[in-house]
Order: structure tokens, then sequence, then C-alpha cells
């Protein structure tokens, strides 16, 4: 770790900003060179700010800093900012992209239309603007929108400077709460750690100090038990024992006890959470999650009571009709496993890699649709919907475009009142589906139809609250097929049997036993190393030796984010090394929210976006890149969408990503860091589901020891939820 060493007392400093070296959206963290009045050279200061272009004229309070690594800086306690007032401010700072329709040309002339009364036209006289060549009635509005909204944005910030707060949130506020946003965070300042992605708990609470909230204020005990909750769903769970809850809200609000008790009183009062025995013990949910396993076990029970939508099938003459159109013999598992699905209502499959799923589940389709059955294929990402698409010859779509998600609310058309219209819906990556996806797609699931569930149980479970697909593989009530022979063509793949190894608690094997081997480890003592021999494997020796692209063909996948050999620090080495158009100069890129995005970037999206119809994990390439509009295209599997600058919070590089966010995805290669860095992610569905997103390649990156603790360590830590039981209810 770097070691920074104070230098003088605090102090007050003002300038503007000549470069953004480094702006982080998600907390506000930011680097910049700025021109320091009374300083000829540039200085560094680091700090927080919500936003911040070029040109913008600054104040920070600090401490000067010798930092071993980067030398002086400035270290700001706060930031404030404020449009600029010379000229040449003036036109950096609109040329940085903040207002949409002005680039580096436009704001050169308007800057020698109106010079510093600039601002002034734009906020007073807008139809001015039209008199700049090349501004038009479209772009013109743009402008002054744009301006209006940094205005508000201004005022917010101001508004939480004065109350304590200078990170982060300013714009994701605005846009969330519109120009009520001052006066809803006065008058519940804790809606902010509900309602906006990145503010916590902590955070709110400074502003409810600040605005004269006392600490023993029941709304704020009753807002530290929706956080405790709220905390428990980012880790799985849909509920949290009512003792670990009180325990977890008192170390969070440090209030009397009683208190508490009394705020979860006037919740459950007000059903805002419920209190349900689980395995005998009280369990406080919230009402939305409760609500919607029941649904979930209601539906299932719904779907169980009927007889299949189709005739009554005679196995015994399907199996080799079945087996003689696709050409080979199906396994003894995989005879039983037919006979049963066609027999079924709702059946669930699971195994693992090279166990014939795929086969499986052809079979099943190929009968039921000579028996014209009518079948709608789904998954949770669009990747993994591509996939099953692939492998079945049929359409498939993702759940929310199955639904058909209404992009303007989120909600779902397709419903109990307007349902699917099929005989059989089958969900492929169930394990990736949570609590709330799984009540809508059920919902939507007419009496009539039957319900096919695929996945590997032993993968992450989901992202989102719940356990679905280990809850329906255990109740007791759903038919369950459980294929454990790995196929003898699948056993000569590395990658087949290693994984099947970690599965069992088992080393792989790490010794190439052949040039033409599929899974390598490649050692690395330290992080930095590993970073460096990923880098070097991406760009060069896997290419060389696989002819695979650097880019669309190879990805790394990391247990987590942060570290030397984590997502974010590999993205920035490897978008250097492999992207030959990394921009040099500012005219060729588009500096957002701590990325630098150019053409030929692989990226991700990170959050859904039903508008664009681009989904959170969906890979694309950027292709084109406007800067005078601040605007660039992303190709996503052949479909370009276009994205504004300022939408760019959604998107990051994607050469590396979290093995999260690959769930679902296969790729011809891929790369995993397995350090003691990240220890604590070292677990054995972990690592499990990385190797199985590799289909040609698979290669380690790091310790051994660190790849013992993964496979060693089975995460036990049991997800809070009832849905179990009440599936089980209806046996």
């Amino acid at each position: 770790m770097r070691s920074v060493e104070p230098m003088e007392a605090r102090e007050l400093l003002s300038g503007s900003v000549e470069r953004v070296t480094f702006h982080n959206e998600e907390n506000g963290f930011a680097v910049l060179r700025v021109h320091v009045t009374g300083r000829r050279d540039l200085v560094t200061v680091v700090g927080h700010m919500a936003t911040v272009s070029p040109g913008e004229a600054i104040q920070a309070g600090g401490t000067w800093m010798q930092d071993r690594t980067h030398g002086v800086q400035f270290k700001a306690a706060w930031l404030r900012s404020a449009a600029p007032t010379s000229l040449e401010g003036i036109e950096k700072y609109l040329a940085s992209g903040l207002l949409k329709g002005i680039g580096p040309q436009f704001a050169k002339r308007l800057v020698q239309a109106f010079g510093l009364d600039v601002f002034t036209v734009i906020e007073q006289e807008p139809a001015r603007l039209r008199d700049v060549e090349g501004i038009g009635p479209l772009r013109a509005t743009r402008i002054t929108e744009g301006w209006g909204a940094q205005r508000a944005v201004r005022e917010i910030m101001v508004f939480l400077h004065a109350h304590g707060v200078g990170t982060s949130r300013a714009l994701r506020i605005y846009k969330t709460y519109g120009v009520d946003a001052i006066a809803i965070i006065s008058e519940n300042p804790y809606r902010l750690a509900r309602d906006i992605r990145g503010i916590g708990f902590v955070t709110a609470d400074k502003i409810a100090e600040r605005v004269g909230i006392e600490k023993t204020a029941m709304i704020r005990a009753r807002a530290g038990i929706g956080y405790a909750l709220a905390e428990a769903l980012d880790d799985g769970h849909c509920g949290l024992p009512e003792a670990e809850l009180l325990s977890a809200a008192a170390r969070l609000l440090d209030v009397p006890a009683a208190l508490i008790e009394e705020a979860l009183a006037l919740e459950l009062a007000d059903n805002q959470v419920v209190r349900e025995l689980v395995g005998g013990a009280p369990v406080i949910f919230l009402a939305a999650l409760h609500a919607a396993e029941q649904q979930i076990a209601h539906h299932v029970r719904r779907l169980l009571a009927g007889a299949p939508p189709w005739p009554r099938i005679d196995a015994d003459r399907a199996l080799p009709w079945v087996e003689s159109k696709l050409s080979m013999t199906l396994a003894p598992g995989q005879q039983a496993a037919l006979r049963l699905a066609i027999s079924s209502k709702v059946t669930a499959i699971t195994g693992g890699p090279g166990v014939g799923k795929t086969t499986l589940l052809n079979a099943i389709l190929r009968v039921l649709t000579a028996k014209h059955v009518r079948a709608l294929l789904c998954a949770p990402t669009g990747r993994a919907a591509k996939r099953l698409a692939d492998a079945t010859s049929l359409e498939a779509k993702t759940i929310h475009r199955l639904l058909e998600i209404n992009p303007r609310d989120g909600r779902f058309r397709r419903n109990e009142h307007q349902p699917l219209d099929c005989d059989l819906l089958v969900v492929d990556e169930t394990s990736m589906v949570d609590v709330p996806l799984m009540a809508a797609l059920l919902r939507a699931l007419p009496s009539r139809a039957a319900a096919l569930f695929v996945g590997d149980v032993d993968q992450l479970p989901s992202v989102g609250p719940g356990q679905v697909l280990a809850d329906l593989l255990t109740c007791g009530v759903v038919p369950v097929v459980r294929l454990t022979e790995v196929f003898r063509q699948a056993a000569e793949s590395r990658i087949i049997t290693n994984a099947h190894r970690i599965n069992q608690g088992e080393m792989p094997e790490l010794a190439a036993r052949d040039e033409r081997a599929d899974f390598y480890f490649v050692d690395a003592a330290e992080p930095d190393e590993a970073a460096q021999r990923i880098v070097q494997l991406v760009k060069e020796r896997i290419p060389q030796r696989f002819a695979l692209h650097p880019a669309r063909d190879v990805q790394v996948l990391c247990p987590m984010n942060r570290g030397a050999s984590g997502a974010r620090t590999l993205n920035l080495e490897l978008q250097k090394a492999i992207n030959p158009q990394h921009p040099t100069t500012q005219a060729e890129r588009i500096e957002r929210f701590g990325w630098t995005f150019a053409v030929g970037d692989k990226v991700m999206q990170i959050e859904n976006d039903y508008d664009k119809e681009v989904y959170n994990g969906d890979l694309g390439f950027i292709t084109s890149i406007d800067v005078e509009l601040q605007q660039l295209v992303i190709d996503f599997d052949g479909r370009a969408v276009p994205y504004e600058a300022a939408e760019l919070d959604r998107v990051v590089l994607a050469y590396a990503t979290t093995i999260h966010k690959a769930q679902g995805s296969e790729y011809p290669a891929v790369v995993i860091p397995v350090t003691t860095q990240h220890y604590p992610m070292l677990q054995r569905n972990l690592i499990y589901t990385g190797v199985t997103r590799g289909k040609r390649l698979v290669v380690l990156v790091g310790q051994k020891k660190a790849l013992g603790i993964a496979v060693r360590n089975v995460d036990a830590r049991r997800r809070w939820s009832k849905l179990k039981e009440w599936l089980a209810a209806g046996a």
C-alpha cells in the first residue's frame, strides 16, 4: 500500500480544472489537474465531486500531501465548483460534453459569438443560440435543457454541501426526483438510501442529522430496519432472522433496543415487513419478497394440479423414434429422464457440463413438438437465450422480452390477465433466476401449460434474492432429473473433467498432458505478476497458439472487481494492450465516469435498459464515436445501439469482468486470476462457474494455494428463504 505523509496544515485553494485525470461516477472520487491561482505549474487535486468538467472553476479545502508514487498532491476534504469566468475556461467547460449538442467545435463558436455572456444567453435568451452557425432548433433545445439540468444539479450540490455531504450522487438524485429533489430530501432523507443506487444509509443519515432529524426519531429507526433488510437482499436473502435483524439495526443506529423493537412493530403493522416462521425460527421478510415467494409456491402447485396439455405418449415407442431423429442412442439416465419429462406437468433437470442436458432437452422438445405442443423457450440473459436457441434450433427469448417488459415503468405486460400462449414453457439457466423474476414468470403461465426448468444447481446462485432452482430440486414436490454421467466425448475435455473435480472438492489436474490440452495453470506469485501474465496471455500467447481473437474470443473472468488482478485494473491494462484504436488524443475518445471509451473497445451493459432492449451483462463493441455530439454507437450481437455520453454510467469496459456477471454465458477462451488477494470470494461454486464458462480453453493464473482454498471452500452460508417450505407444504 502506498504511504502518504502530510506536508502542511489544512488550507484553501482555488483555480480552474485543466484536465479530469480520473472520475468515478460511483463514489464521486476525482483526480484533477488544476490551474491554481498564484501558481505557475498544474496542481494535482484529489477529492470527491458529483460532476466535474474541464474549464470549471473550483474551490477546495484540504491538505498538501507527498505521495511516494505520484508526488505532491492536494488532498481535498471538500470540493466545490462553479461555472468558469474566463473565455478559455468557458470554452473548455462547454467542450467537455457536459451539455448535449455541444462539442469542441460548437463551444468555440458560442464563445466567439457571445463571449463572457454565453451562460446568460443560454439561460435567459436561448433563442439567440440559433444565431450561431450550425445550431438549429433541436440542438438549441438540447443545450438549454442540458443547462437547466446542470443548474438543478448544482443547486442540489449546494444543498448537499450545506449539509456536510460532498460526494457523488447529484445527477442521479436529479434524474430520480427532478426539480422536487431538495423538498423530497428535506422531508425524508432516508428515501435516498432506498431509491438511489450508490447512496447508503450512512450518507442519508448524515443528511438527516443536518436537516434536524433526531437520532432517536422513529423515521430513522424504521429506515434502519428497512436498510438492514435491503443489505440482506444483496447477499441473496429474502429475509433475516428477527434476532439477527434487531442486532444489525442496533449496530447501525446506536439507539436503545426498545426503540428498534417499536420501529419493527410499526413496520409490521404497516405491512412493510412480514414475520414468518422458517424452520421454527421467526424471520422478518420485506413484504414484496414474502409475497413473491408465496406466489411461486402457489403457481407451482397450480401447475402440478392438472394433467399435461398433450395426449398420453407411449415412451416405449417415442424413445426409438427420437433416437433415430437425433441419430444417437440416449444413455439410460437420459431415457429415464425423457420418460419422466413427457409424463409430468412440471419437471426440473439439473447436471454439470458434459452430462447431456442439451441432448436431453432436444429429445424432449422433438417428442413434444411432434405432438404439436407449442413451446416457448427463455433464459435470464440475452447470451443464455442465444445459446439456448443455437442448441435447440428454436426461438428463445430473455425472460424480460418474453414477458414483454414495459420500458416506461418496468412492469410486465404478460401476467395472469394476459397470459403467455403456450403449452410448454422451457426455462434454461434457472439457477440465475431470482424470486421476483420467477414469480412474474409463473404468474403469466396459464394453468393448462407445463413447465420445464433446466440448470446447473452447483453454479453460483442468482445475484438477486432466493435460490429458486435449489428449492425446486429439494422440495420433494417437483419431479427431478439429476444427470451425473459424463459422456465419453465430453470426458476427453480437461475443462469438463476438471470442472467436475472442482465440484467434488478435488484439485483439478494442472499439468498439461499434450499440446492439444484445453486447461492450463500459469503460476504467478503476486497479483501484479498475475496481471502481467494475463495481459501477455490475452494479447499474444492465446491468439498465437489457438488462433483466437484477443477481444472477441478471450474473456478474462475475475472473482472480484478490486485489486491488482481484479476486473477494473485488468480492463485498463487490456484496453491499452489489445485495442489498436486506443486513443491518444481527446478528439478520438469520450471520457466518462472513470472510463475512457474508444472505437473498438469491448464493453458491457451493467443495468437493464428496456428502451434500448439492452440488458445487464450484455457484451458489445464500440463501432463509432462522435466527440462533437458526445455520442457513440455500440454493436450488441449485430444490433447498433446509440448512447449519449451521459448514459455511459450504465456501460463499463469488458475485456475483464466478474464471474458473477458471466453467468449464463460461454466464451471460446476464459482466463481466470486466482490469487489470495481475492480471498473473500474464493469459493468452490465461484471457480466452478468460471471454469464452466470456457468452451475451448480455460487458463487459471495465480497461486495453487489460492486455488486450493477455493476448491475446499464450500460456501455454506444459508440464504434465508421460506420457498422450499411453502413448496413442500403442497405435497
